[in-house]
């Protein structure tokens, strides 16, 4: 007769494990659920339930005449949204350019430590932080958050970039200098011909990022759709907050699709 095969010791703990585990995430979804049906929202002053609010975000829009007649005013603010990101992404994949050519180890060598030190500076700062600090700075309205998406942007394409740059194939420069090129020749024929569809990708890529992001920064005065999001939310008006989210979700979708499209004729 053939042995059964032993069950180490391993096994068996990392299946007691798992079974501890199933059962905790059982006992903390039911305390979820339970919470999220048993608590009482407060709508227009008056207590309601999780259902109606559910009700009231995700049906009553695309239902009642009376508010689908006001998406165009919401789809206006989501286009104001998307022009943020853009200009933020546009400014952002001109000015990381130079910082990601400092930062890359085999193009500027012992000063790459400068470029990697301000592309992690911004990258420490969210974009949240810049959209206030612009607002106090240039006042309330879209130029703050192109300002601070530009400048966020930066510190991810920089770093991109950065390692793009630093994972090029060097025999194209080499053949340049030795033909007698000069170190910009070496660049433009060399360099940037390898790096430019990445780079392309990725500034796509973030533009795609940056959509959501801009949603965020009005709830600071930085433009978009975010002030009347976070305005109607303070309100408990879940009308206006289930229209805002369907515009959101559907621009979104729409931009993401468009953009994995692009990047994949790119790279």
């Amino acid at each position: 007769m053939s042995e059964k095969p032993k069950v180490s010791l391993r096994m068996a703990m990392t299946k007691k494990q798992k079974t501890y585990f199933y059962i905790i995430m059982f006992i903390l979804s039911a305390l979820y659920i339970n919470a999220f049906f048993t608590t009482s929202f407060s709508v227009s002053g008056s207590a309601a339930s999780p259902l109606e609010t559910l009700r009231r975000i995700f049906i009553v829009p695309i239902t009642n005449m009376d508010y689908i007649v006001q998406f165009p005013v919401y789809i206006g603010y989501m286009l104001e949204t998307i022009a943020i990101a853009y200009a933020g992404v546009a400014v952002a994949t001109i000015l990381a350019i130079p910082v990601a050519f400092l930062a890359a180890r085999n193009i500027s060598h012992r000063f790459s430590y400068i470029g990697k030190s301000i592309l992690n500076a911004i990258r420490a700062i969210p974009e949240l932080i810049f959209a206030i600090i612009f607002v106090a700075a240039v006042g309330i309205g879209p130029y703050a958050g192109v300002l601070a998406i530009s400048i966020n942007s930066i510190g991810m394409l920089g770093k991109l970039y950065a390692e793009v740059i630093e994972s090029i194939d060097k025999s194209n420069i080499d053949a340049i200098k030795a033909s007698g090129g000069n170190r910009i020749q070496a660049m433009w024929y060399g360099v940037l011909p390898q790096v430019l569809p990445e780079f392309s990708s990725y500034s796509i890529y973030r533009f795609e990022i940056d959509v959501r992001a801009s949603t965020v920064l009005g709830i600071v005065g930085a433009g978009g759709i975010g002030a009347p999001l976070i305005l109607a939310t303070y309100q408990r008006n879940w009308e206006d907050v289930g229209m805002i989210l369907i515009v959101v979700v559907v621009f979104v979708s729409i931009i993401d699709l468009i953009s994995g499209k692009i990047r994949k004729k790119l790279v």
